[in-house]
């Protein structure tokens, strides 16, 4: 019981999508980090210099002092907030690069759908049936194919009597 719970596992890990999630899990962790230094070490300070020299992660509102301080660091809520949006942002240009060539390859299937027609319609039933069909599957008539139409010779106009 133990081994078939195991070999179902190993069976559910494998699967392709499931290392593909755990791939940008990874990533993710690795490009937030990336994201909070740079908000931390390279954003962060130019703007405390500018208003100050003030460091935006020693901000803090103390509600009671003494033996354990208790305090609301709101410098560190928006490096936080920063952080969010600047991978927020990075998100957004992702998925507007994807959409664009998710339509980009629906358009081209669109494309090639309109150019070759996959169906005919049945000239004695009218019934829809597949262009490679000899025979209707409705009424059960004889088809032509496209190629035996193009080969039969055209029939002739007769002569007006004078």
């Amino acid at each position: 019981m133990i081994k078939s719970f195991f070999t179902e596992f190993k069976k559910f890990a494998m699967r392709g999508n499931v290392i593909d999630m755990a791939v940008g899990i990874i990533i993710g962790a690795a490009f937030g980090k990336i994201v909070d230094s740079m908000v931390k070490d390279v954003i962060m300070p130019p703007i405390g210099l500018l208003l100050g020299k003030v460091d935006f992660s020693d901000l803090k509102w103390v509600i009671s002092s003494g033996e354990n301080p208790v305090s609301i660091n709101y410098g560190l809520f928006f490096n936080a907030l920063i952080s969010f949006i600047i991978v927020a942002f990075a998100v957004f240009i992702l998925i507007k690069a994807l959409n664009k060539l998710q339509s980009a390859l629906d358009k081209k299937e669109a494309d090639a759908e309109a150019a070759a027609p996959t169906t005919k319609q049945c000239p004695f039933c009218c019934s829809t049936v597949d262009i490679k069909a000899t025979r209707c599957p409705h009424c059960t008539s004889e088809l032509k194919s496209e190629k035996a139409k193009e080969d039969a010779p055209k029939a002739r106009k007769p002569r007006a009597k004078k």
